[in-house]
């Protein structure tokens, strides 16, 4: 029986979100601090969901990183694969609050500083899916990393997985990123993306139609694609096409890490054996659960229950 339910592989940061909502940037007086970057928040909503996570992701010998590892082990995430940067300090982004779509500034550091050291064999046979972003694959020595560990993580049988958060911002070199991509999705992982992520990613609008031929033939057999407010499509090459709408949320009070909530909640689902329907249903609760709040998910909730009613 293997015990760890998911590796998450990637970013940790500290999101300084704004106080003030739907203000941009240069506007924003005030900004409030919280653990972030989506492999770090699919580790700590899976442990509140009481599946075994762990971290795999570097921070800096610093205040933050200080931050960084109380924050993870307050959520009983497994902070045993963290590595500490005596060089380099925090990666932070500050973000606006938004109802739709935040605008972020990035300060990357310590963030792409992963090894494979980080990450021993062992601890792959023990996992059932291996987990990470197009944020953590943008740059090197990480990107090496996770290509090299995902490729292992294959060939020991976990299911893999990939959030394709592409932004310019991050990674300039589009056609580099789609190599990258491309080489993932060669090893079948669950694939999440948005309709932003995909504008961004193609510089363009593209049907969804095209968004499914294009990662199908990349060799991913699942792919979520979400929409907002107009619900989410799963393309699965057996299984066919599913949508649901979205939920209806009348106060929204901030998107960020609201994808990395429904992504949790898929993985969660199909841990769990759960149908695509099924899986599209949880996800889409959790996210609108994270809709409703600032930061983390809120505290004092039975979260299988309410996902599974």
């Amino acid at each position: 029986m293997k015990s760890i339910d998911i590796i998450s592989i990637g970013e940790v940061l500290i999101d300084f979100i704004g106080h003030e909502i739907n203000t941009s940037i240069n506007r924003t007086k005030d900004y409030h601090r919280f653990l972030g970057g989506s492999p770090t928040n699919v580790a700590v909503n899976a442990s509140r969901l009481g599946l075994n996570a762990i971290l795999v992701a570097s921070c800096g010998q610093d205040g933050l990183g200080d931050y960084v590892i109380r924050k993870l082990k307050t959520n009983n995430v497994n902070t045993n694969y963290i590595r500490k940067s005596e060089t380099t300090p925090t990666s932070v982004i500050f973000v606006s609050k938004s109802t739709e779509t935040p605008d972020f500034i990035p300060y990357r550091q310590a963030d792409c500083e992963i090894f494979e050291s980080q990450l021993p064999d062992d601890v792959l046979v023990d996992a059932k899916i291996f987990h990470t972003t197009c944020f953590a694959l943008s740059k090197n020595p990480a990107r090496d990393t996770i290509i090299n560990r995902a490729k292992k993580a294959k060939e020991l049988g976990l299911k893999l997985s990939i959030d394709i958060n592409f932004s310019e911002r991050i990674w300039p070199d589009r056609e580099e990123a789609k190599e990258v991509i491309k080489e993932y999705l060669s090893y079948d992982p669950l694939v999440k993306l948005s309709e932003d992520d995909c504008y961004r990613l193609f510089s363009s609008v593209k049907s969804e139609e095209f968004i499914f031929e294009y990662f199908h033939s990349l060799g991913a057999n699942t792919i979520c694609l979400t929409k907002g407010k107009n619900g989410v499509v799963v393309s699965d090459v057996t299984q066919g096409l599913f949508f649901q709408k979205a939920i209806p949320i009348e106060d929204v009070k901030d998107t960020t890490g609201a994808g990395d909530a429904f992504w949790t909640g898929f993985l969660y689902a199909q841990l769990h054996h759960k149908t695509i329907d099924q899986s599209m249903t949880i996800a889409q609760k959790l996210a609108a659960m994270k809709l409703q709040n600032v930061g983390r998910l809120p505290d004092g909730i039975d979260f299988k229950e309410y996902l599974n009613q």
